[in-house]
């Protein structure tokens, strides 16, 4: 975190990552996601989030669509309410 404006160094979208909202939680490891190229998914919270992350509704996370089915991707990274205004404020997500 840089002292003098705030500004923390985050985990930005590789080449096949997108930003997402979480829309709704079905229940188990399934959240519906609102991703930024405009698709609603069916997302999986994989075994290594499951019970050390929580993520709930509004939530932003980096989603990685599947290659064989496109209406599903994986979670692979949630975004605390501090992190997400950052990238608010930067310009990376609405």
């Amino acid at each position: 975190m840089s002292e003098e404006s705030g500004r923390r160094n985050l985990r930005m979208p590789d080449d096949d990552e997108v930003f997402a909202v979480v829309t709704q939680h079905n229940g188990g490891n399934h959240v519906e996601l609102q991703c930024e190229d405009g698709k609603t998914r069916m997302g999986r919270i994989p075994g290594r989030m499951k019970y050390r992350v929580w993520i709930e509704e509004g939530d932003v996370v980096l989603a990685e669509p599947w290659d064989w089915q496109d209406e599903k991707a994986n979670v692979e990274w949630r975004y605390d309410n501090a992190d997400a205004e950052q990238l608010r404020r930067e310009g990376h997500i609405d």
